[in-house]
């Protein structure tokens, strides 16, 4: 697992580019004995991974899978994000290419390494199933469990199960957000800026004009709405009027039904720029997911197990790291840098942020867990997070992440009414 992560932290490839760093993935679960399949929905980069227990029949269509015995997915991540490259250091030193500020070097190599353990103890005991490792690409796009999910590839699933580097060990009983993701692009006129101003119509003028009407739109929405937007193309002198500027939006929030409507609400702000200005606009949806559906069951089960785990302890060394990266970054820890499990809440949590995998969870019943691949404080996409994604803190956590999917994945297999119990939950 260390050599694994090792090598996908030292090949950092940008989202639908993970061509070594899949590779990697699939070769060390194909050494453990995993049939490799690829080219899912599409994707160079998306494989399977599977082991079957020999006495494994033709599949049926229950919950339970193959037989009546259960189908156990392991949703694995890779990819890296442009400029976060950073060395393993406690400090700023950022080399301007792609970098794991998101720990999914540690993210897949720990559902490889679960399912492997849950392999072991499965051949050990004699207990019957299949196990999966989905390779899923373009999660920081947003893009591979979605399509993924659409061309029905985790549809026989009995559940999934995965994680998230943080800076804590929880079971993630999150609600993670709904997003909408679009590009607006405004056609305009050029022109000389100065001579002939009255014959140009500004692309720019739309796109700013839309900017602060959806900043406007900020007061009318609900507090858990969020819509955050760039400049994809800004090119040309100031002396030419624009004829051409694009956007990026994210819309985000808690459910989907709200990012809908904002997300309308922000189409009607670039129309009305266009109309403003003289322009046209084409509005193009990227991608979008649903909010993330939570599983009470599933959610108690992987917490009774984390139970059972000891979380990791950390070398002087290590903790030292922690304390000079803290100083260097301005995280507000005041000197606890690293925690034992955290109970799990009584209410789903809403979370400003969100993934791919809350489109599998409306799929099949889906499990996240949280483990500490950095010390407290340290935010995702920050080259604190890249540091600490590249060395032994979060190897340990990735270790602890592995061992906890593996013991709750273990119970399901040798309790598999357990699963139906998940999955009538779901259907409620």
């Amino acid at each position: 697992m260390k050599e694994t992560a090792d090598y996908i932290f030292r090949h950092p490839e940008l989202s639908l580019k993970e061509y070594q760093s899949s590779r990697a993935l699939a070769a060390f679960l194909a050494d453990e004995g995993f049939k490799i399949s690829w080219g899912l929905a599409g994707f160079e980069t998306a494989f399977v991974a599977e082991w079957r227990s020999s006495q494994n029949g033709d599949r049926t269509s229950d919950t339970l899978g193959t037989a009546g015995k259960p189908v156990i997915g392991f949703l694995a991540e890779y990819d890296a994000l442009p400029g976060l490259g950073q060395e393993c250091v406690p400090e700023q030193k950022q080399n301007g290419e792609p970098g794991h500020g998101c720990g999914h070097n540690l993210l897949g190599t720990a559902c490889a390494g679960a399912a492997c353990e849950l392999k072991e103890r499965m051949q050990a005991e004699n207990l019957q199933g299949t196990i999966r490792v989905y390779g899923c690409p373009a999660e920081e796009i947003v893009v591979g469990k979605i399509r993924m999910n659409e061309q029905g590839i985790f549809d026989d699933l009995s559940v999934a199960v995965t994680w998230h580097p943080f800076d804590r060990n929880r079971v993630s009983y999150d609600i993670w957000q709904a997003q909408d993701i679009k590009n607006y692009r405004f056609y305009g006129t050029s022109a000389h800026a100065s001579k002939h101003p009255e014959m140009g119509r500004s692309a720019l003028d739309a796109a700013e004009l839309m900017n602060v009407g959806v900043n406007y739109l900020r007061e009318h929405v609900t507090d858990d709405v969020r819509m955050h937007y760039t400049y994809t193309n800004t090119d040309g002198p100031a002396n030419i009027v624009p004829a051409y500027v694009s956007t990026n939006y994210f819309i985000r929030s808690n459910k989907w039904e709200r990012t809908v409507d904002a997300s309308e609400r922000v189409d009607n702000c670039a129309r009305g720029a266009a109309l403003m200005t003289g322009t046209k606009v084409e509005i193009e949806r990227v991608t979008c997911n649903k909010e993330m559906k939570v599983n009470r069951t599933l959610a108690e089960i992987f917490y009774e197990e984390m139970t059972k785990i000891p979380a990791p302890s950390y070398t002087e060394e290590e903790l030292k790291f922690a304390k000079e990266i803290s100083e260097a970054a301005g995280f507000d820890n005041r000197g606890t840098y690293f925690s034992g499990l955290e109970p799990l809440e009584d209410e789903p949590v809403p979370l400003s942020i969100g993934t791919d995998v809350s489109d599998v969870s409306h799929t099949v019943p889906t499990i996240m867990l949280s483990a500490a691949a950095m010390c407290k404080g340290t935010p995702l996409h920050h080259w604190a997070a890249t540091a600490q994604a590249g060395m032994s803190i979060g190897q340990k956590g990735m270790n602890y992440a592995a061992g906890c999917m593996a013991a709750g994945a273990y119970r399901l297999a040798k309790e598999p009414g357990l699963i139906r119990k998940a999955w009538q939950e779901m259907d409620r």
